[in-house]
């Protein structure tokens, strides 16, 4: 039996509030400068919004946990002893922040964060799977994302996640995301189980175009390099293999012609955009000196780079000001990485702390751009 409840403040489930809530989150300002001016708190503060952060649906992980995921993900398969050590360690100081909501808003009240745009684990995109599973699976994880958003409405909204393994599910299951649940987008990793997101066999192209068409954010997050026998110590996996898989993800969009053939694609790259955001010019180079560097695309690779979004976890003032030389004030987001040990405690000092950075930037990247992307109105 429908009914409506009419009682003031209920989020239970049952009465079909999680729907509803998101659904009334989806509206949103269309230009620029609309959405700057409603991303402030009723004080008039700039709002300050985290782009890169994660939750782990402990659900998701019991129903795989008799599959072995470790034996698929490459930041546990290439690591040593004293490493696996390390992440078992972390879980165990960091796991309840991981996947408890009200841990979790204390932390952001302590770092200064008003809205976290909170997406899945990294490895909790299951692309190993089969693809009816991985349905299953990103289902579990959308709902309860959007369970969170809807009891706090004022303080999350969500990036959900897709079964790239099949694009039919994926595609669907996007369109599901938006239109239904009311996630403002999708975390996506570099690969799909070892398989370049251009890959023919794959087709994702109809993804692509789908997320462009919806105008949503995707997130690309990297879960350790897939050919990382060379990154078995010094946890190089998180350390070189993150950013270089993110490098290798997104220099893949630019020069297979993704970002060409759907300008206005929404990506935001973490951890300050891998090392391709700061060694951009020897793409540029190749482009120009080798046939071979330019089969697809029309543009000097750096050219579509530009139009990529990059969080703040550069660890460094200096470096984030170059980020911010280089590619705009108006594509950098604030990142932390929360609530792991690799992520930026202080993002809002971070960000405070940048040489030569003004007001009105250091607004746009505490948290106007982010609301922009993801439509948050205030």
């Amino acid at each position: 039996m429908m009914f409506t409840c009419m009682t003031p403040g209920c989020t239970d489930l049952r009465h079909g509030h999680r729907l509803a809530a998101a659904r009334k989150g989806r509206a949103a300002p269309r230009s620029r400068q609309a959405a700057a001016k409603l991303a402030r708190d009723r004080k008039g503060r700039s709002l300050r919004v985290d782009m890169h952060c994660h939750f782990l649906n402990r659900d998701a992980a019991a129903k795989v946990a008799h599959l072995n995921p470790a034996q698929y993900e490459p930041q546990i398969k290439f690591a040593n002893a004293l490493t696996r050590e390390v992440n078992v360690k972390q879980m165990q100081d960091r796991g309840e922040k991981l996947a408890t909501v009200e841990l979790r808003l204390k932390d952001m009240d302590r770092m200064g964060i008003d809205i976290q745009a909170v997406s899945p684990a990294p490895q909790q995109t299951y692309y190993w799977t089969e693809p009816g599973l991985g349905l299953e699976l990103s289902r579990m994880i959308n709902e309860r994302l959007a369970e969170i958003v809807g009891r706090w409405p004022d303080r999350f909204v969500a990036l959900g996640t897709v079964p790239l393994q099949n694009v039919e599910l994926a595609v669907s299951e996007l369109e599901r995301c938006v239109k239904q649940l009311g996630l403002r987008g999708v975390e996506i990793n570099p690969n799909v189980a070892g398989r370049d997101l251009t890959d023919p066999s794959l087709n994702l192209d109809r993804f692509f175009a789908k997320a462009r068409e919806l105008d949503i954010v995707i997130f690309m997050h990297p879960i350790g390099f897939t050919q990382g026998e060379r990154l078995m110590d010094h946890y190089f996996n998180n350390v070189i293999g993150n950013p270089l898989d993110t490098t290798l993800g997104t220099s893949r969009l630019i020069f297979d012609g993704v970002m060409e053939k759907h300008p206005g694609l929404k990506v935001v790259l973490p951890h300050a955009g891998g090392f391709l955001a700061h060694y951009w010019a020897r793409m540029d180079h190749a482009w120009r000196a080798r046939p071979d560097c330019r089969t697809v695309i029309k543009k000097a690779p750096s050219s579509y780079l530009k139009k990529f979004y990059f969080d703040t976890i550069a660890f460094d003032p200096e470096m984030l000001r170059n980020l911010i030389d280089k590619f705009g004030a108006q594509q950098v987001v604030l990142g932390t990485d929360y609530p792991f040990d690799m992520g930026e405690e202080d993002p809002v000092g971070l960000i405070g702390s940048v040489p030569r950075l003004s007001a009105a930037e250091k607004e746009r990247i505490m948290g106007g751009n982010a609301a922009r992307l993801l439509k948050i109105r205030r």
